[in-house]
């Protein structure tokens, strides 16, 4: 244990400022190009650039590197390659809108390195039932994880800072989960998604200076879906992850068929005489998760936003309670 904290540290300081320090000059080089999107909850007419993904991904794999310079670890290498698959997928999203069959299909395919590299364990760990050995199974979980992981912190993506601050919460949660059922090396890898993410959200908080777009939201999913994975973790993942999942799994009931956000004609949330949002009462319209948070009532931008980091704090106390279960420590 002791031996991992120096590679611990320099690649969580790595994450950090690579992130912290590069993407003002991204922010001033996607200003000059135009590559920037209306932000609709504004009362004014702000231009916010996007894609933010180019410094996410460079933080991840330069910390990365560090880490697998120390450990030589294949899981490593998995989530360097998945992750950097999800970061073309979402650029290509992010400079032409494709259909909406494409991401799943091509995050699916992006699984694939984990598979290869031999990076998992084909058993799968419940609360309270125990181990489970589904060696076949396993395969197509890994090929259908990557996608929901990816494209459901897409869909959340909606509101100032709430992509970005969503995952440091949320990736904080399951390395603590990882360190409780004594996965060490794998809870050191995952430490700089959570480093990362908090230097984007000084960026990406409200008033949002840049946009993750898809580049950046693949590649934060990816990446946390990948970890979930090479740690033997997905339960507890997916626990940690339940208000971003029950946002997709409402939006798609909703809806009915995979479909871009930007193909959607009718909107979830509209906005009051002084620009506060509210819920919309077209029925044609998808319901979400900030739409039932707003059912209550008008809230300003950052308030719906708090309210969601307050549903993931809650999702990842309870997953680290689990965790706590699936090793036998009484608390």
């Amino acid at each position: 244990m002791i031996e991992l904290i120096l590679p611990a540290v320099a690649s969580c300081i790595i994450a950090f400022f690579v992130v912290f320090l590069m993407t003002p000059p991204l922010i001033k080089f996607l200003g000059k190009r135009n590559l920037a999107v209306k932000d609709v909850n504004k009362k004014e007419d702000v231009m916010v650039v996007r894609p933010g993904g180019p410094s996410i991904i460079v933080g991840i794999i330069a910390s990365e590197i560090v880490l697998y310079a120390f450990l030589q670890l294949n899981e490593i290498l998995a989530i360097i390659i998945t992750t950097s698959a999800a970061f073309v997928i979402g650029y290509i999203d992010d400079r032409k809108v494709m259909g909406g069959w494409f991401k799943p299909v091509a995050l699916a395919f992006a699984a694939i390195p984990i598979i290869a590299l031999g990076a998992y364990d084909s058993n799968l760990a419940f609360p309270l039932f125990g181990t489970v050995q589904i060696p076949v199974l396993y395969l197509a979980l890994i090929v259908f994880m990557i996608p929901i992981t990816g494209n459901t912190i897409n869909s959340i993506d909606v509101l100032n800072g709430v992509a970005s601050g969503f995952m440091v919460i949320a990736s904080f949660s399951l390395s603590i989960c990882l360190f409780i059922v004594q996965n060490y090396e794998i809870a050191i890898v995952s430490l700089p998604l959570g480093f990362v993410s908090l230097a984007f959200y000084k960026y990406h908080k409200v008033p949002s200076k840049i946009f993750p777009g898809d580049s950046g939201a693949l590649t934060f999913g990816a990446m946390y879906g990948t970890i979930a994975i090479v740690g033997g973790v997905e339960i507890l993942a997916a626990i940690v992850l339940l208000p971003a999942v029950i946002n997709s799994f409402l939006f798609l009931s909703s809806v009915k068929r995979i479909v871009e956000h930007r193909q959607v004609k009718g909107k979830p949330v509209e906005h009051t005489d002084d620009f506060l949002l509210k819920a919309t009462d077209d029925k044609t319209a998808p319901v979400t998760l900030v739409r039932l948070i707003l059912a209550g009532g008008p809230l300003s931008e950052k308030q719906v936003g708090f309210t969601i980091f307050k549903l993931a704090i809650f999702s990842g106390i309870l997953a680290i309670i689990t965790a706590f279960m699936m090793t036998g420590v009484s608390l």
